[in-house]
């Protein structure tokens, strides 16, 4: 399930990527995922990424499947942080207060930041909330997940980040 109720900027966005589809395509399986250092991202502290494996998950507070994936992102952040694995949650909420109440009310143990101007969202171009990005060590993106379908996709996550945790670059 991706979230359908979007917010203004949300279809504007999507209309600009269907518009401009043969400007920019989206970062896609395959590609090198955007610096996070170089994104201008605030409001947290982003983990050392570099010869980690990488899961960037973008989300917003207005969005249901994006609330019931962060236990699923805590379960992985506890079981592979230490083997590896560094999560990223990007939120695109505008407004601070949404932001900060969503991670206040969760609390996760991993890494959270936001990206009010979406300058990171445009440049992956994100299709839906949550859209969720896992990219190996050497900062290619392998797997990318549109949605959170609850234990089903916790299980394909798993498996996927136990096989790039296993390769060695």
């Amino acid at each position: 399930m991706w979230c359908r109720s979007k917010p203004a900027w949300a279809w504007a966005v999507l209309a600009s990527t269907i518009a401009g589809a043969t400007l920019r395509a989206e970062v896609g399986v395959g590609d090198r995922f955007p610096s996070l250092q170089d994104a201008g991202l605030s409001e947290g502290v982003l983990p050392e990424v570099e010869g980690r494996v990488l899961l960037v998950d973008f989300w917003a507070s207005w969005c249901a499947p994006c609330k019931a994936s962060f236990p699923a992102f805590a379960r992985l952040h506890e079981e592979f942080g230490v083997r590896g694995l560094a999560i990223v949650a990007v939120s695109v909420d505008e407004k601070r207060a949404a932001y900060a109440a969503f991670v206040k009310k969760l609390a996760p143990p991993f890494a959270t930041v936001r990206d009010a101007g979406h300058s990171l969202a445009s440049a992956v171009g994100v299709p839906a909330m949550p859209t969720t990005y896992l990219v190996d060590r050497a900062g290619r993106v392998r797997f990318v997940h549109r949605g959170f379908h609850g234990s089903a996709s916790e299980r394909e996550l798993r498996a996927q980040i136990e096989a790039l945790l296993a390769e060695r670059g």
